[in-house]
């Protein structure tokens, strides 16, 4: 369903983390005779049919939603199984407020929540700023991401797709904005930025959009250029962020509901392709066959869907 190759982690045996993936293919691969083969993944699959029930149909499912499960089921495991959380669950009486705080309190002192190597690796910060055309002020609100999710059309590209994401909208009418310092509705402007870029660049290109007019989700088959490199610009933290593409999810197929998942893969400066147990050594000009098509109706199904750029300043080690 979707191919793992390029989590090139390091798991720390103390942490237990993904016990069930980590674990379980390292005991398979260790207890093969054969030097070489492949490993079917059924009891990562029975375990993802296990916690969550999106993914006990044999309907065809989504990469994305599958990544975003995954990336947040470690981070709630990585949490309950560090040391602290287990001598606070050990030593804490149960609680018995109904609404309190979020986050436990020693001392009356709020502890910072645990960040563990997803965060550290793939968590970047959007920071949200609405100015008031009124009195000029502006409010900014930050939030965490794991992937940032872009909108697409036609022959554009990765470069254009930020562009239009952190593009000024003016908020008027019935979307006026409430400003506390006027107290009041009034009109303003609103632009979205990367506060601070993550290690690992994760963009979703929403290629399956909802069309009213025939009821359904049809996929986009856009051709939306995406580099070997990437210069993030505009960021409030840094003025440029370098990236260098290492993996593409690719889907294939011509709607939402059915299809296949590929994926290209960076290993050692060589680009492979996977297809289930099928591996190949592509030239890395094959990338580009893949950014989409240049016209509506075309024989070509096959298009970047999930995109993963690795900071060339980031730091490898979880």
């Amino acid at each position: 369903m979707f191919c793992l190759n390029f989590l090139e982690f390091k798991f720390c045996r103390e942490d237990d983390a993904f016990l069930f993936l980590a674990n379980v293919i390292d005991v398979l691969i260790s207890s093969q005779k054969k030097k070489t083969g492949v490993i079917a993944p059924k009891r990562f699959v029975q375990r993802l049919k296990k916690q969550n029930e999106l993914f006990r149909s044999y309907m065809h499912q989504d990469a994305h939603e599958f990544l975003n499960f995954l990336l947040n089921e470690l981070v709630d495991i990585l949490e309950k199984e560090a040391p602290t959380a287990k001598n606070e669950a050990e030593t804490s009486p149960p609680e018995k407020v109904a609404n309190g705080p979020k986050n436990p309190q020693a001392n009356g002192v709020q502890k910072e929540p645990l960040v563990t190597w997803v965060h550290k690796n793939f968590q970047g910060i959007l920071t949200n700023e609405t100015r008031c055309l009124r009195c000029e002020t502006v409010t900014a609100r930050d939030e965490t991401f794991f992937d940032l999710s872009l909108d697409i059309e036609q022959n554009s590209s990765i470069t254009s797709c930020l562009k239009n994401f952190s593009s000024t909208e003016t908020l008027n009418a019935e979307d006026k904005f409430f400003c506390d310092k006027c107290c009041s509705l009034q009109e303003a402007q609103k632009r979205m930025k990367i506060k601070k870029p993550p290690h690992i660049l994760v963009i979703h290109l929403k290629r399956f959009k909802y069309i009213e007019q025939l009821g359904r989700y049809k996929k986009l088959s856009y051709r939306v250029v995406f580099p070997l490199e990437l210069k993030l610009s505009n960021t409030v933290e840094d003025a440029d962020s370098e990236y260098s593409l290492f993996a593409v999810v690719v889907h294939v197929g011509s709607g939402p509901n059915h299809g296949h998942y590929v994926s290209l893969v960076k290993s050692h400066n060589h680009w492979l392709f996977f297809d289930d147990e099928n591996v190949e050594m592509i030239d890395e000009s094959a990338v580009q066959t893949f950014f989409g098509s240049a016209q509506e109706y075309s024989s070509n199904t096959d298009h970047g869907y999930i995109l993963f750029y690795e900071s060339l300043g980031a730091n490898k080690n979880c």
